[in-house]
């Protein structure tokens, strides 16, 4: 058995896989992913949605949560939702759930 590689900060490799987290993906496959622009993606940047993570050659690195956002605003923006009003709602959406676990998670204390 071939034991799992380390980076510095004593991640493995195969850890990696399952970490929705980790920024595996470039601006080009993402916005291939999501059938979207680079543009739109960036404009999800500007708006402080979703901030990736950078390369050492400063290149944006998405993960495969910040992919779901993307594709979840993306939905609401073909259906007409303007960009800004988007992302607001997300934001809010994302704000209510997180909440309602919180509720969730006290009221279930004894």
């Amino acid at each position: 058995m071939i034991p799992d590689q380390q980076d510095t900060a004593g991640t493995s490799a195969a850890d990696k896989f399952d970490d929705e987290h980790y920024p595996a993906y470039t601006m080009g496959r993402a916005a291939e992913m999501l059938g979207t622009s680079a543009g739109f993606l960036r404009s999800l940047d500007e708006a402080k949605l979703i901030e990736p993570q950078r390369s050492a050659g400063g290149h944006r690195r998405y993960s495969r949560h910040q992919l779901r956002i993307a594709a979840r605003v993306r939905e609401l923006v073909d259906q007409g939702t303007a960009l800004d009003a988007a992302c607001r709602i997300i934001t809010l959406e994302d704000q209510l759930h997180e909440a309602q676990r919180v509720i969730a998670e006290r009221d279930d204390q004894p």
